[in-house]
């Protein structure tokens, strides 16, 4: 077992837990963000720079991930195709000013949804896409099986983050002391915890999966522990004001769910859009119904997501399995998780 003698001050932990959400900025009259979006024929939105499982290019260049197919699926609801997306990359400190200053349409960068960043800075998130919890990484050569055995410990955080702030908490509710080395890029930050800089790295535990699923040689030498600290509800984020917007981001997240409860996916999607005699099937496909236009779309708005992006399920499957995360509470409902939309009619 490793001993940990650096510890951090009682000033500099004060001064950590004064962090809060900055300030909002002045917000200038809602604009309508959906004839903007059709108007340049494309959809912007802000993701991860470096984020295995929810947002990363692929060999070709191509993003892939869980947040890049809610941004698709976006694209498809609005525009009818759900490659007229522009992707921008950003870090944890650019995401939000990015966003508020209308740089992106919408934000799907692996963000958890709290109460200051609806009530401070002018967002609104519009629904979950991932329940998450804040996890730590060790070493496994360190010989450390909990996060209560971390006092004393260094440990790799990102700034400006919920992440920072329940590090904080935790430390302090256990009565043990850490050294926080903040590092902003996600890269440098792993890197640094590779070389040995820390001796823990604190993240979403969804997050230290995907980095431990990019160690194609080492993956083995690297341990989550167990212990789970904070809710961590993930989801797209829009300015506050455009709710026309807003409801069509929710509701695109909804009708995914519900496709899933239903058993509506990519490959039967328009078998059962024209054969399907359940009323619920009909009037999430559009057959019945003018749910579609009552949010300034096609009604055939979810055929051409679920055809195109799939339901949520189908999102999971492809993206998260991969990374070694089972459905656990990002399930169904009604299958043991919390995923639970409602009822579109």
């Amino acid at each position: 077992m490793i001993r940990f003698t650096r510890a951090l001050s009682g000033a500099a932990l004060a001064g950590l837990m004064a962090v809060t959400a900055a300030p909002a900025m002045a917000q200038a009259p809602a604009a309508d963000t959906m004839a903007a979006i059709r108007a340049r024929g494309q959809l912007i939105c802000g993701v991860s720079t470096n984020a295995p499982g929810f947002a990363l290019p692929d060999s070709r260049g191509e993003f892939r991930g869980l947040d890049v197919d809610t941004c698709r699926a976006v694209a498809a609801a609005l525009l009818g195709d759900a490659t007229k997306v522009r992707f921008v990359p950003n870090t944890t400190v650019q995401r939000f000013p990015m966003l508020q200053s209308g740089e992106l349409d919408i934000l799907v960068r692996n963000t958890t949804w709290t109460m200051a960043r609806e009530s401070a800075l002018g967002l609104a998130f519009a629904g979950i896409n991932f329940y998450d919890g804040q996890g730590f990484m060790v070493k496994r050569s360190s010989g450390v099986t909990s996060a209560k055995q971390l006092d004393g410990a260094t440990v790799c955080v990102q700034p400006g983050t919920t992440t920072e702030l329940n590090l904080a908490d935790f430390f302090r509710t256990n009565r043990m002391r850490f050294t926080p080395v903040v590092i902003e890029q996600a890269e440098e930050i792993r890197a640094a915890f590779v070389a040995g800089r820390c001796d823990a790295y604190t993240n979403d535990a969804s997050s230290l999966a995907s980095f431990r699923a990019t160690r194609t040689t080492d993956a083995a030498d690297f341990i989550l522990l167990p212990e789970i600290i904070s809710k961590e509800p993930l989801g797209p984020a829009v300015r506050k004001g455009d709710w026309k917007f807003f409801d069509l981001v929710r509701w695109t997240l909804f009708a995914q769910i519900t496709a899933e409860e239903l058993g509506v996916t990519s490959q039967n999607v328009e078998e059962m859009a024209r054969t399907s005699v359940n009323p619920d099937v009909q009037r999430l496909l559009g057959r019945t119904g003018d749910l579609g236009r009552s949010l300034g779309v096609e009604n055939d708005w979810v055929v051409k997501i679920v055809r195109q992006v799939g339901n949520y399920g189908e999102m999971y499957e492809r993206s998260i399995i991969p990374i070694g995360i089972p459905r656990g509470v990002n399930n169904l409902w009604n299958n043991g998780g919390l995923h639970y939309a409602p009822p579109i009619r």
